[in-house]
Parts: C-alpha cells; sequence; structure tokens
C-alpha cells in the first residue's frame, strides 16, 4: 500500500491481488474539519467509539445509530464503501474522521487550519501481534505468511501504512507544533478514566463522574465487542473476512508473548533500540 499527497489532492494506490486500483478524491476543506483521529493501526475502533460517545455525552441510543466506522469514516476507504466522499462532504460541521496516514502524508491544509487530532499509539510488539492477526482477516492485504517472516517485515517497514517505527515517531516530534494529544493505548488500559478525561478535555467537554463512569463502561472492550456498531459484525465481507475469526480479538497488553519466541524477541529488542535511538519517545511500562 503506498500513499502520496498533493496539497489539493491524495492519492491513494492499493496494491491488489490483481491489479492496482486508484483513488483520487479532492480533499475537503481542513476547516469544516473538527478531529482527525490518527491511529497506527491500534486502538482505532476503541477511540472512534470512545469520541463519539464524548461527543453526544453518552447518549447510548445516539451512539448506535450506525456502525462505527460510518459514524467516523475512514479516510483511505471512502472510494470502497459508504459513506463515500459526497455523504461526507454533505455532512454538517463540525466532522470527524479517522485515518493511519503517517505524519509526513497528512496534508498541510490540514495543520494550516488547526485541525484538532487525537493520535493513539501503542507499544511495537503488540502492534505487529494484532497487525499480523489483522491481515489474515483484511482480503486486499497482502497474505501475512509465517509469523518470523512477518516480524522481519515489520521491522523494515514492509507492512500496509510502512513503518511504525516512522509512524509514532512522526507524531511524536509534531505534537508540540500543532493542536495533537497523543495518547498511549497502554495508559488507556490502565487507567480508561483518566485518558477519556484527557480526551474529553481537549475536545472541550467537561464530564460529571456519572457520565465519566458510563462512557468507560460503553467504550469497554467487553462491551465493544458485544456490540454490534462497534464490533464491526456488519462490515463488508468483500473488504473484511471474519468466517472464522472476529475482528475483535483480545483488546490486551502483552499478547506479543504468545507468539515470540525468545530469539525474535532479542532480534527484535535490538532492532527496536536502533530504530528508536533519535527520539524521546518512551512508551508505558505495561507492569
Amino acid at each position: 500500500m503506498v500513499f502520496f499527497y498533493h496539497t489539493k489532492l491524495l492519492l491513494l494506490i492499493i496494491t491488489g491481488p490483481a491489479h492496482p486500483q486508484l483513488f483520487l478524491p479532492t480533499l475537503w476543506c481542513a476547516h469544516s474539519f473538527y478531529l482527525i483521529l490518527f491511529v497506527c493501526i491500534c486502538g482505532t475502533t476503541w477511540m472512534q467509539e470512545t469520541v463519539d460517545l464524548i461527543l453526544h455525552d453518552g447518549d447510548e441510543q445516539i451512539c448506535m445509530r450506525a456502525p462505527v466506522y460510518e459514524r467516523i469514516p475512514f479516510i483511505e476507504l471512502l472510494h470502497m464503501m459508504k459513506p463515500g466522499i459526497e455523504e461526507v462532504n454533505a455532512r454538517p460541521s463540525p466532522r470527524v474522521l479517522k485515518s493511519h496516514l503517517p505524519y509526513q502524508l497528512v496534508p498541510p491544509s490540514f495543520w494550516k487550519h488547526n485541525c484538532k487530532v487525537i493520535y493513539v499509539a501503542r507499544n511495537a510488539r503488540d502492534t505487529l501481534t494484532s497487525f499480523y492477526h489483522f491481515d489474515h482477516l483484511v482480503r486486499f492485504h497482502p497474505d501475512p505468511g509465517l509469523f518470523e517472516d512477518y516480524v522481519q517485515r515489520f521491522m523494515k517497514g514492509d507492512v500496509g501504512w510502512g513503518s511504525w517505527y516512522d509512524h509514532v515517531k512522526g507524531f511524536w516530534s509534531a505534537k508540540d507544533k500543532h493542536n495533537i494529544l497523543y495518547v498511549f493505548f497502554e495508559d488507556l488500559k490502565k487507567n480508561p478514566s483518566q485518558e477519556i478525561r484527557k480526551v474529553a478535555k481537549f475536545l472541550g467537554k467537561e464530564l460529571s463522574e456519572d457520565l465519566l463512569t458510563k462512557i468507560v463502561k460503553l467504550s469497554s472492550f467487553e462491551h465493544m465487542k458485544n456490540n454490534p456498531m462497534a464490533n464491526y459484525s456488519e462490515f463488508p465481507k468483500e473488504l473484511l473476512d471474519q468466517s472464522e475469526k472476529g475482528f475483535m480479538r483480545k483488546g490486551k497488553v502483552g499478547d506479543w508473548k504468545t507468539l515470540f519466541t525468545a530469539e525474535q524477541n532479542k532480534i527484535f529488542q535490538l532492532d527496536y533500540e536502533r530504530q528508536m535511538s533519535d527520539t524521546t519517545l518512551k512508551f508505558p511500562d505495561p507492569k
């Protein structure tokens, strides 16, 4: 998957099993968007549901109005499924979208208009593990192959949306220059009340203790896994194959230990230290 950008156009080339598909939508006027969620793969649905609940004061019925991927559309898939570009453009402002684009491919117009951005980052090993399982579901992604080979691909950045290292470091280095809230998946798991209150404050919303407790419950993994408007059970089958495994798996920290061997972990750690040596970014200790 390769992305190119221009100040007015976004070019997305998806290399599928048969032939590339070309997508050239005109970018919308950035000031009409309230918030863009940028996520390096993991924690996307969690933050989408959380933001929707905050913006609608925890109203469970309103947040059941449509699947989460229609309520907060995915920029990179607007050409493949509803809501399409026209429908999104017709929605009243302010609007909320999500994307997996790395920082260097975000159109400058978004920063020019001071669009709010929430960025969610997850530790490298759990991201790799989650993405490996995810690649088994996504029909337009290359076959993930053997896990030992996938680890090598991940370290090289040869996975969807490119290098995890460039992705997390790019937004980290930009967080003080733009209107970016940088959130760690691990902190969300450890103390969801604290992190959700941070998100609400960033969105200009004050939450009572009762409302905060309600949003924490409704956005929990356990609740979302059984919520058809959040668990992707209605997602187009031609894009996501859930015939054997569901979209939502475990939602836990440390699941990488179920796949990594001791030798793979040693090799990965050495490469991790090399690639993260040029940044102040440190992930929370999951212990």
